[in-house]
């Protein structure tokens, strides 16, 4: 149900207005096993709520940034238990995660904030407290990029059996989680693409609380008048996130690009990438940063839920040519703060670099656009959200 009245600014006495107490919140997020995203909002969460325990189904504390981790209350499910390298297989058991994440028992908390992208939000509560989803998306291999997935699993020499018990495995779990969302209180989604996601496929009415991002990181350092060259990519390199346009884009363009970062896809766009395509694996926050603060745009050339590097771009004074799906259309306005195409195809996105050249772009400008997305920003709007629907209280059914 959506929200009887707008936002209000939450603090200690819209949080305990249904007890003499502020309610007692616990994190749920679906794994922790890298740095990414959905982990940085976890983060945000825990400052917004300071002291919540954050339960997971795995944690991996050596993950690729997870030390941010260190000084949380991280408490685990059953799955922890299993040998090292099954957890690390732990996308191979979505029923497993289903089971693990409804034995917890969460009886003692009000308000429960599911971090979810798949099985967190099916955790179970007490009838009078609230649960409040931050979606990042409907599980994605379940509803909106299934057939995608059906193509190309990402499981290398496993795929050809994937491919066979998909079809009735993905019949069932989309049941389980269609039943789950039902369950939700409340819905937040992290951009309009998401939020007609969840209407679409769970019939459920949500807020855009567009994910955070650290925009000091990206501003404090930039030089006044340094000189830009070169492209830049960003992000795991995946199927469906087509690097590949952008590949074959700057390779027949003969522009400099970097591609940051790692993946299943990693050996098949190298062999496809000209000689001016360099790629950087694992690279450093402070990498990511210098090489945003010096490219001359950002290629965003997949149909993402969000994409919080696009914020990151525009911290830094970088204007991005995006593909006009998803979570770019809450970001870049076209001739502005950079380029949108309309293909998702390598004539498409050389058409746009076309464009970009042809621009005189304010970079102070774009830099001051990205304010609206920083941390500090999306607590407050967190707080209030959480502070409205502990008042609201759980919606009649």
């Amino acid at each position: 149900m959506p929200l009887k009245r707008g936002l209000r600014m939450a603090n200690s006495k819209t949080l305990s207005s249904n007890s003499n107490q502020p309610p007692r919140v616990a994190i749920i997020h679906d794994w922790l096993t890298d740095m990414g995203g959905a982990e940085r909002v976890v983060l945000a969460l825990l400052s917004a709520f300071p002291g919540a325990p954050i339960y997971t189904s795995v944690f991996e504390p050596q993950g690729a940034g997870l030390q941010m981790f260190k000084d949380a209350d991280v408490r685990t499910t059953w799955l922890q238990k299993l040998p090292r390298g099954l957890r690390r297989l732990h996308r191979l058991f979505p029923v497993l995660r289903v089971w693990a994440f409804r034995s917890l028992d969460l009886r003692a908390y009000d308000v429960i904030i599911s971090s979810s992208s798949a099985e967190s939000k099916q955790v179970k509560k007490r009838s009078d407290a609230v649960h409040i989803c931050y979606c990042h998306t409907p599980t994605r291999y379940y509803w909106s990029h299934y057939q995608h997935y059906r193509q190309d699993p990402g499981f290398g020499r496993l795929n050809p059996l994937i491919r066979l018990i998909m079809p009735p495995f993905v019949w069932w779990m989309k049941r389980l989680d269609f039943a789950a969302a039902q369950r939700v209180d409340y819905f937040v989604a992290n951009s309009s693409e998401v939020r007609d996601r969840v209407k679409r496929f769970y019939g459920r009415d949500s807020v855009v609380i567009n994910p955070p991002v650290e925009v000091a990181r990206f501003t404090l350092a930039q030089t006044t008048g340094s000189r830009r060259a070169g492209y830049v990519s960003i992000g795991r390199l995946v199927p469906y996130k087509r690097f590949d346009v952008a590949v074959q884009a700057c390779s027949e363009l003969g522009l400099p690009l970097t591609v940051y970062g790692s993946g299943p896809e990693y050996a098949k766009l190298q062999k496809m990438a000209g000689p001016t395509v360099s790629f950087v694996k694992n690279a450093t926050d402070q990498q990511i940063a210098r090489a945003l603060r010096s490219a001359r745009a950002l290629l965003f050339p997949a149909e993402e839920d969000f994409g919080i590097v696009q914020i990151e771009a525009l911290a830094a004074g970088t204007p991005i040519v995006a593909y006009a799906r998803g979570g770019a259309l809450d970001v870049v306005k076209d001739g502005i703060n950079g380029v949108l195409f309309y293909q998702q195809t390598t004539d498409s996105l050389i058409a746009a670099l076309q464009t970009l050249e042809g621009l005189r772009l304010n970079r102070p400008g774009i830099m001051a656009s990205a304010r609206q997305w920083d941390t500090a920003r999306f607590i407050k709007k967190l707080q209030n959200f959480v502070g409205e629907c502990w008042e609201l209280g759980p919606p009649r059914r």
